[in-house]
């Protein structure tokens, strides 16, 4: 079960928050112009997000705070290291229930992961945990991955010491600075529907 913050992320995030709603409102008219992307009822992964339109099931990021009584984060995790969990990565995924997000960037395409469901992200949490081990392990700065390129061991990720977002090749260091921030970050990227 993730642990529940008594204070709100998003209060101080706040441009993360408009930065993200952004982000869901291109994906909506881009999906309202081609179409929703459907998805298969799987019993096993239900999903707030998943509803039905004209005989189909199309699937479209929701608000958490419209699922659940209280805000997720991720202060086990950070607990469990000894760390605070960067307030912006914590925002990235403690805002909407959605699939993965397709993206432009001037560096390439690539996903933002995001949480199904609630089960979903205690899966990412486990996941985390699995990557700071690693990390610590090979005696390297904490980073949090939130992306996903089209090479299958470089990743998107957030320095946790500095904010950074950075491209990390698994079991490395971060080895290229993108942004400054995940705001200026996601700033730069646009939605893509595939």
């Amino acid at each position: 079960m993730p642990t529940i913050k008594s204070e709100g992320l998003m209060s101080k995030n706040p441009d993360l928050k408009q930065v993200l709603a952004n982000l869901v409102t291109q994906w909506t008219n881009l999906s309202e112009k081609n179409g929703y992307l459907t998805v298969e009822q799987d019993p096993d992964w239900p999903s707030p997000c998943v509803q039905k339109q004209n005989e189909r099931l199309i699937w479209k990021p929701v608000l958490q705070s419209q699922h659940i009584e209280s805000e997720l984060s991720f202060d086990n995790v950070g607990e469990a290291f000894n760390i605070t969990i960067d307030p912006q990565y914590s925002s990235l995924f403690t805002t909407y229930f959605s699939d993965n997000l397709n993206m432009a960037h001037v560096k390439g395409e690539f996903q933002v992961l995001q949480a199904w469901s609630l089960e979903d992200f205690e899966r990412l949490q486990q996941n985390l945990v699995g990557h700071l081990l690693m990390k610590q392990k090979l005696k390297q700065t904490p980073t949090l991955f939130f992306g996903l390129t089209d090479q299958e061991d470089l990743n998107i990720v957030v320095n946790n010491d500095t904010g950074e977002v950075c491209l990390e090749y698994v079991g490395k260091e971060p080895h290229e600075v993108l942004a400054k921030d995940l705001v200026a970050f996601l700033n730069d990227c646009s939605i893509l529907k595939l």
